[in-house]
């Protein structure tokens, strides 16, 4: 069991000093959790193996599950890319520092482990002030996965992160709550129209407007599991972002979401069973039975992202063995976490009133 050193740091200002200390872990091979706008990620150096094999490893993620490669800067995609198309440029230069992670070619000097054995490496600029300060200082770009145990929610507070990884890891920086809480959109430059591997922060709508022409990968709107062969992204082919508890997802009219959210909740707290539901700011009143948690507002479906993973660890913390959750409306941020809620419930959908 390692010593897990854990930082406090301001998130507009951080401490020099404690950043330096993370950044000579990172150049050595250790592993630093630190916060990005989206969620906290396990950073080591993306350009030694070793290290990288150490991330797969702690996080128990299989090897076939590409890693997000984090850089300061656009000068460092053109070390790690073979070539940079001009809607590459493009995407950079509006959408950089952000949630926005863009699949190119990999050049020669990226190891294989880090893209998960393809030809191809996921890049992105992450718009936090400390995340940009440990890449900087560590001068390598930094491989991050989210912070937590494979299959489990991503960690947006690092609490998350020592339930998970303390005594695992090296360092942990702590510089409050994410502000998205959803990881970033993996966008793939590789194919023509570019398509959508994964949604997330930067949303179809925005990119729509920048590329004209964009694709959505099947697994991205998928209500069943995909057979997927090789994973050109993270979260497409591995159960991800699932509580402890059951998980069933209620898809469909609103009013009937509630009506059948209400009758499932009765039907299995009469049947024994700690009944957690997951609901929002429009129909929490709604609910009498079992532990009921909204994640925000139907008109504001940043709260919903925001707020998705840590309620689904509170179920967790509070002992629930079963999760009925609400499902939202997929336009903007709201694509993003029906992705999420899909896959957290395995899949497992009740779909109300749409024919």
């Amino acid at each position: 069991m390692k010593k897990t050193l854990i930082l406090k740091v301001d998130c507009e200002s951080p401490d020099e000093e404690k950043i330096s200390l993370a950044a000579e872990v990172i150049r050595r091979g250790g592993l630093v959790a630190f916060p990005t706008e989206t969620v906290y990620g396990l950073g080591a150096d993306a350009l030694n193996p070793d290290a990288v094999r150490e991330i797969y490893a702690v996080k128990m993620r299989p090897l076939d599950n590409p890693i997000i490669v984090h850089v300061a800067g656009k000068n460092d995609v053109y070390r790690l890319a073979e070539s940079i198309p001009e809607k590459a440029e493009k995407l950079m230069d509006i959408f950089w520092p952000g949630p926005l992670t863009l699949v190119l070619k990999a050049s020669s000097i990226m190891p294989r482990v880090t893209t998960g054995g393809l030809d191809t490496v996921a890049i992105r600029m992450p718009k936090h002030k400390v995340a940009l300060a440990l890449i900087r200082a560590s001068g390598t770009p930094i491989a991050a996965p989210s912070a937590n145990l494979a299959g489990k929610p991503s960690p947006t507070l690092a609490e998350h992160v020592i339930q998970d990884l303390y005594g695992l890891i090296d360092v942990i920086i702590d510089a409050g709550p994410t502000n998205i809480g959803v990881e970033s959109t993996v966008l793939d430059l590789t194919c023509d129209p570019p398509q959508i591997l994964r949604p997330g922060g930067a949303t179809y709508e925005e990119l729509r407007k920048v590329l004209g022409e964009v694709g959505i990968h099947p697994a991205a709107l998928a209500k069943s599991e995909l057979h997927i062969e090789h994973a050109r992204s993270p979260g497409m082919k591995h159960k991800h972002y699932a509580p402890k508890a059951e998980m069933i997802l209620v898809e469909g009219e609103f009013n009937l979401i509630v009506e059948k959210i209400r009758e499932l909740a009765k039907q299995y707290a009469e049947a024994g069973r700690k009944v957690g539901v997951l609901a929002t700011d429009e129909s929490i009143s709604n609910y009498r039975v079992g532990i009921v948690k909204s994640l925000g507002s139907r008109r504001d479906l940043s709260s919903a992202a925001k707020n998705l993973f840590k309620t689904l660890r509170e179920f967790d913390e509070e002992g629930v063995d079963l999760i009925i959750a609400e499902g939202l409306p997929q336009e903007g941020l709201g694509l993003a976490v029906m992705n999420r809620l899909r896959r957290a419930a395995g899949y497992n959908i009740i779909t109300v009133g749409w024919r």
